[in-house]
């Protein structure tokens, strides 16, 4: 009698029915996939925070693990880390705004300068453009504006909500990134509790992530700290006005990879046309374009590249669906949040690794003991002659194998007397 299932199967082609299966497979994995992003960018308020201080973590660590080697207690270990971290911060925010505040009349007076120049080659330069055509150009611009004034002022008013958001975050991250570094083992140790049988699986997993994001987070601001030095030394040699701020949105950009450079090198690159004119325009992005070659050639793949194993596709279209659930924060944390996933994955769904299989005992005749040393492990068919097997050479196998099943492993035979006692011994 056929059953329903070989009926099914004779009406539909095998492969046609292996595709129907791996269809319905792919539309719930994308189904489910879909309604957890939009659940984490819904809890963006919380989920962001908690990234940002998963990074600081990984970056502030090891300042913390060395307190803790030199005889601190975690709470003070922790306590000085977030002092330094924060002293840091404050000192390079105020130097920053010390020099805007003493550079940026100067360099109003050199746009100035910039724009007149710019007019005047609009006028006598191949475009032969009217003064006419700027001054409508102008006032255009200005209809623009008061045409979209409820929309702005909408804006704004979107814009102190926000300000909130962020306010709100920074508290999170700051809270989430001191019990990270003072009490992180405790929290592990308390998170692996609930996985059951399944827990050193994911232990397993858990370490092999975070030893990525550290050496991600380590090696990207190294590699964003060199960048940021080298143009910052050649803005400042330049005489460009406000070069501490732009070597610092250098350095903050560099995070967002492929992308934050180009946003960042392109104000550099504005600023410098508004202060210095074209030609220090062109000098100064001539220098970036190399030193950005050396960054991509030389130091992302020896100190960065080693970890992720990305290619340059991969993490186009990462930042792109970074950026479009979380915008800048997410594309920031895009990278290294596809990083863990990648290298924990295999950990996770890999299998338990073999126990070690027992040692092979020595020859008979060697003088040695033939008992199995420790075994207690069901036999195995692929495990040497001897070990646990009673027709091996010597009964002690047998023997040991019976004193191994209560848990203690020794060498010593069911009746306490050596193994080597029932051994063949050679004769002289």
């Amino acid at each position: 009698m056929i059953s329903d299932r070989e009926r099914l199967t004779n009406l539909v082609p095998r492969t046609l029915l292996r595709l129907a299966m791996w269809s319905l497979c792919l539309i719930i994995i994308g189904w489910a996939v879909l309604y957890f992003a939009q659940f984490i960018a819904t809890l963006r308020i919380v989920t962001l925070p908690v990234a940002v201080a998963l990074l600081l973590t990984a970056l502030l660590f090891p300042l913390t693990r060395r307190f803790g080697a030199m005889g601190m207690r975690p709470i003070y270990a922790t306590w000085l880390t977030m002092i330094i971290a924060l002293a840091v911060l404050g000192v390079t925010g105020w130097i920053i705004g010390v020099r805007a505040n003493d550079e940026f009349p100067g360099l109003l007076d050199q746009l100035r300068v910039t724009v007149k120049s710019v007019e005047n080659w609009l006028y006598t330069g191949p475009l032969h453009l009217q003064p006419n055509q700027i001054s409508t150009w102008v006032d255009e611009i200005g209809r623009q504006i008061t045409a979209q004034r409820n929309q702005i002022t909408q804006t704004v008013l979107t814009g102190a909500t926000v300000a909130l958001e962020v306010l709100a975050s920074i508290v999170l991250l700051l809270f989430v990134t001191f019990f990270l570094l003072k009490d992180g083992d405790r929290i592990w140790s308390w998170f692996l509790k609930g996985f059951g049988d399944v827990a050193p699986r994911v232990d397993r997993a858990g370490r092999v992530a975070w030893v990525t994001l550290s050496h991600y987070v380590q090696g990207t601001v190294a590699v964003a700290a060199v960048h940021g030095v080298i143009m910052g030394i050649v803005l400042a040699g330049m005489g460009v006005p406000l070069w501490a701020p732009l070597a610092v949105l250098i350095f903050l950009a560099s995070f967002i990879p492929i992308v934050g450079i180009f946003f960042a090198g392109a104000v550099a690159t504005l600023v410098t046309l508004g202060a210095k004119g074209p030609l220090y325009a062109l000098i100064f992005l001539g220098v970036l374009l190399v030193e950005q070659q050396l960054e991509n050639h030389v130091l992302q793949p020896l100190i960065v590249g080693r970890v992720l194993h990305f290619h340059p596709l991969a993490i186009i279209l990462v930042l792109a669906v970074g950026g479009i659930l979380a915008g800048i924060a997410g594309a920031a944390v895009a990278v290294p949040v596809a990083a863990v996933i990648y290298r924990a994955l295999p950990e996770l769904l890999g299998g338990d690794p073999r126990p070690a299989l027992p040692p092979a005992p020595p020859r008979p005749g060697a003088g040695g003991p033939h008992g199995s040393e420790g075994s207690g492990a069901p036999e195995d068919s692929s495990a040497p002659e001897g070990a646990g097997n009673p027709k091996g050479p010597g009964e002690a196998g047998e023997a040991g194998g019976s004193s191994g099943g209560s848990g203690g492993p020794g060498p010593a035979g069911a009746e306490g007397k050596p193994a080597n006692e029932e051994s063949p011994q050679p004769r002289g």
